[in-house]
């Protein structure tokens, strides 16, 4: 009798995986609305004189936006070209190599 517990297992993880890139492509796009309101006061505080000169917004100038671009560059280009070169395959070869070698060293008597 043959059982589907691999099979099971290898689905739990693949979706384990999935829903860890969804929370990740979540808090992106979270980020990028923010950063795009950041960027919109900015422009508007620096280039048209509206007078933004309470808490947050006083601190908004361009070492903190230069700062700001850079991290939100960086983690766009951490989560789309590691999908690229870390693709589904790569993945589920990892995969399969990981449960394999459990399973070797799983001894069943």
């Amino acid at each position: 009798m043959k059982t589907n517990c691999n099979n099971d297992r290898e689905t739990f993880e693949l979706q384990k995986i999935a829903s860890k890139k969804i929370v990740k492509l979540k808090s992106f796009y979270i980020h990028a609305l923010i950063y795009i309101a950041g960027l919109i006061v900015f422009v508007l505080k620096q280039y048209y004189g509206v007078p933004l000169n309470f808490f947050p917004f006083k601190y908004l100038n361009y070492v903190v936006m230069v700062i700001w671009t850079s991290v939100f560059l960086f983690s766009a280009i951490d989560l789309f070209v590691s999908f690229k070169i870390f693709g589904e395959e790569w993945e589920e070869r990892k995969l399969k190599s990981l449960l394999e070698r459990k399973q070797k060293t799983q001894k069943w008597e």
